[in-house]
């Protein structure tokens, strides 16, 4: 009996890709390319390189889950949400404390918005893993950013038609009132939604596998958190058997220092940091 392969690809969508021109659609109402919201620089090779492994690794992979970042175009860490105290718009890549918007220097446009808004921002900074971001608007729902990239969405196909698999989806994000990087719980968990909570699911079959390789953008965020929660939540714990493939992920501009910090945290806890050609060798 062949030993259980799965692979998790964190995130592979458009708008985190720094995608050339012939990969752009034209929008109709405009006429001019649409452009990925939330480029990472490096990603869209991670990707081409990802669907290379895909297709040479298919025979051995028995399992493929996908993550979707899925946003509605209001979000706590979206521009939309927000207003400086003097009634400007916030621009993306702000960071908010809770100190500011007690002192009125950032506030959610709906005044009656504050208190939540507080209390979340208070939660999420004695959790100490993340400062809240204002992104651009990215991978809205519906929108072609929140697509899979076409290469890796052709390769995976492939797989699904060759041994007649599905490609397990997974959104994360949908819930506008906390960020959401891990695939496997917001940052801040709404007990009133179960979306937001520990994915006990996922992480029940992510278990199954033997072998657990995962990819995906970006290496300084939304990978970064999935697999931080899979160290401490994995049911059956050796973290050994999994392997981050790290040439395909990147970080977000600016964020390199934490992607490298992460990744030598991994090693630390026992996974393996291996390049996708490296592993290709070894499934065969």
């Amino acid at each position: 009996m062949s030993r259980s392969v799965q692979l998790l690809i964190v995130d592979p969508q458009n708008d985190f890709c720094d995608l050339p021109d012939a990969y752009l659609p034209v929008d109709p109402l405009s006429g001019q390319p649409v452009k990925p919201a939330l480029p990472v620089a490096g990603a869209h090779a991670d990707m081409q390189r990802l669907a290379r492994f895909i297709d040479a690794a298919a025979p051995a992979l028995t399992a493929i889950t996908v993550t979707l970042d899925s946003h509605h175009r209001l979000d706590i860490a979206h521009p939309t949400f927000w207003r400086t105290g003097d009634g400007r718009p916030v621009a993306p890549f702000t960071s908010i404390t809770a100190a500011q918007v007690r002192a009125g220097d950032f506030l959610p446009r709906h005044d009656d918005d504050l208190p939540r808004t507080l209390a979340y921002l208070q939660e999420l900074e004695a959790r100490k893993r993340y400062t809240l971001m204002v992104w651009p608007i990215h991978c809205e729902i519906g929108s072609w950013g929140h697509n899979v990239h076409a290469d890796v969405r052709a390769a995976y196909s492939r797989w699904e038609d060759a041994g007649q698999h599905i490609v397990r989806k997974v959104p994360k994000g949908t819930n506008p009132w906390t960020e959401h990087y891990s695939a496997l719980m917001a940052e801040v968990p709404d007990p009133d939604d179960p979306r937001t909570q520990l994915n006990r699911g996922l992480l029940d079959a992510l278990d199954r596998a033997e072998l657990l390789l995962i990819a995906g953008e970006a290496g300084s965020h939304c990978v970064k958190a999935t697999v931080e929660d899979l160290a401490q939540h994995l049911p059956g714990g050796k973290l050994s058997r999994i392997v981050l493939l790290t040439d395909c992920m990147s970080p977000v501009t600016g964020f390199n220092a934490g992607q490298t910090a992460f990744l030598q945290r991994m090693r630390e806890l026992g996974m393996q940091t291996r390049g996708s050609t490296d592993v290709l060798q070894s499934l065969r």
